[in-house]
This record gives C-alpha cells, sequence and structure tokens, in this order.
C-alpha cells in the first residue's frame, strides 16, 4: 500500500506588492503575487518577537486573471493551495530553484469600506474566487497542475 501524503496551504496574510498577470506561449493566464504574514513568539526573557514571512503566489487561468483585476497591494486575502518547489535557469545562466504556493481559491479578506480604489473610481469587490468558480480555458493548464515547462514561464 502506498504511503499518503498531503500538500495543503492555507494563508491569510496582506499583498505585499499588485498582482503581475502574464501570458504563457501557449496563451494560458498567470499571475504572481506575495503575501506577508506575520508570526510572534516569546523569547526565554519574556519578550515578544515578531517576524514576517514572505511567500510567493501564483494562480493560473480564470483565477489568474480575477486575481490581477480585483486584488491590490496592501489587502488582506486568504489564499488556499499547495507547494510546489521547480527549477530553472536564469538568464544568467545560473541554475535556480523557487518553492511557491500555487492557489486554487481566493478570498478577498478586506473589507469593502477600506478597499482600495480600483481604476475608475470603483470600489474592488468582497470576492470569494475558486477553482470551481474559475474554469479552465480550452486547452490550457489545470491551475498548474499539470508538468509546465519551466521556459514557458514568463518570469
Amino acid at each position: 500500500m502506498a504511503g499518503r501524503s498531503l500538500n495543503k496551504v492555507m494563508l491569510i496574510g496582506n499583498l505585499t506588492r499588485d498582482p503581475e498577470m502574464r501570458y504563457t506561449p501557449q496563451g494560458t493566464a498567470v499571475t504572481t503575487f506575495g503575501v506577508a504574514t506575520n508570526r510572534s513568539w516569546k523569547t526565554d526573557a519574556g519578550e515578544v518577537k515578531e517576524e514576517a514571512d514572505f511567500h510567493k503566489i501564483v494562480a493560473w487561468n480564470k483565477l489568474a486573471e480575477l486575481c490581477s483585476q480585483l486584488l491590490h497591494k496592501g489587502m488582506k486575502v486568504y489564499v488556499e493551495g499547495r507547494l510546489q518547489t521547480r527549477s530553472y535557469t536564469g538568464q544568467d545562466n545560473v541554475q535556480r530553484t523557487v518553492t511557491e504556493i500555487v492557489i486554487e481559491d481566493m478570498m478577498i479578506l478586506t473589507p469593502k469600506s477600506s478597499a482600495p480604489v480600483a481604476t475608475g473610481g470603483e470600489t474592488v469587490p468582497e470576492e470569494k474566487v475558486t477553482s470551481a468558480e474559475a474554469p479552465a480555458a480550452e486547452g490550457a493548464v489545470n491551475q498548474g497542475s499539470e508538468n509546465v515547462d519551466a521556459s514557458d514561464i514568463p518570469f
């Protein structure tokens, strides 16, 4: 019997930058953005320490398009997905490895009254988006779950 495993990530944090959407050569939308989470602990001396962790988030297909349209730096979001580690060769011919969170679900937690103003003066709506509500485009990679050639990723 094969061993069981679980690859699930759930984060609540603030966007560290505006999302960047690109398209693979096959036309698949991919959006990246950063989320910061805080953690705190007490030292042996009783002093409370706090640090921030920064996470690279990747969304694919319709979810990528929605993240690009709805999210802005500073917003509080809930994201759910899986860890993915990949290697690529940089423009300087150096092999690099990066660990990302490929999301399948996203919920905006910033209250409407304090949401950043989007282009055109509209307030960004509070929404929850899941991969079930964001169907893949015909022939597109399913939320990044298939193996994608690293040379196809535009970042």
